[in-house]
């Protein structure tokens, strides 16, 4: 492709190393695009508050794609941007049809209410897979009760594939089914809002399409995007499925894979 104007990554497991850290690499390769006129956007399954951090790495401010697309979030002015809500109805059939499916699992979401202070409810036995979790212990009828951004299923018996697998059997196509970890957790949002249908709106604001556009990603949550960019990087630590998706597959996130990419044009 020709020198990209929009640079679009997924956080864990690809612009981060396995220290959940932006390397001196990355960074003054981001800073050279930027420098450039490149836009750097961040899209990523972390909700604000836990993509406030990767920015701060950075000294960056300005738009990123968080909860998978569900929320895209302006950290310069402090506020939303878009959001899209699974509505209590559809929560709490979709939580019931996926309980049934894999039982012994436990239950979280994701709220916001229009600024980075939002906020993370999870059931009793819902096992953290991060421990930054900052979550507020609640009761599944109180979980269920509101518009939440993004419901989390937790199950530490199973792989993120085998739950997967069984919830899709049963939610028809409701809402779509992701995950980001490997380890029993999967996540669930609006259907058909993925990380792209953030980017297309940051796209858009910009006065940019897809074909200008490089995204790097390494778990199924990274699909659409890859799939929407006009070049998709799979890492090379990536999960077959995103491997599929890509154009072309670059180093792990452990041997500075995105940085590998930019210095072709920066």
């Amino acid at each position: 492709m020709t020198i990209p104007r929009l640079i679009a990554s997924d956080a864990d497991g690809t612009l981060l190393t396995p220290l959940e850290r932006v390397s001196d690499r990355t960074a003054a390769v981001l800073r050279r695009a930027m420098d450039a006129g490149a836009v750097f956007v961040v899209a990523t399954g972390r909700p604000p508050r836990w993509t406030r951090p990767i920015l701060d790495q950075l000294d960056l401010r300005g738009p990123a794609v968080c909860n998978n697309g569900s929320m895209v979030y302006d950290f310069t002015e402090d506020r939303v941007l878009s959001q899209h809500t699974l509505d209590p109805i559809l929560l709490r059939d979709a939580a019931d049809a996926v309980l049934r499916a894999i039982p012994g699992s436990a239950l979280a979401v994701e709220r916001a209410e229009g600024s980075a202070a939002d906020c993370f409810l999870a059931e009793k036995g819902y096992v953290h897979a991060w421990p930054m979790d900052g979550s507020i212990l609640a009761p599944r009828d109180e979980l269920l009760g509101k518009p939440a951004v993004k419901l989390l299923v937790r199950n530490a018996l199973m792989t993120s594939d085998e739950m997967a697998t069984a919830a899709k059997a049963v939610l028809d196509d409701a809402v779509d089914v992701t995950f980001s970890i490997g380890s029993g957790l999967i996540e669930l949002v609006v259907k058909d809002i993925t990380k792209a249908t953030g980017l297309q709106l940051l796209a858009d604001r910009l006065g940019l399409t897809a074909a200008d556009a490089v995204a790097f990603g390494d778990m199924p949550n990274d699909i659409a995007m890859l799939e929407w960019a006009g070049l998709g990087v799979a890492m090379g630590n990536a999960h077959p499925s995103a491997v599929e998706a890509a154009d072309e597959v670059t180093a792990p996130n452990s041997e500075d894979g995105v940085a590998q990419v930019l210095e072709r044009w920066f």
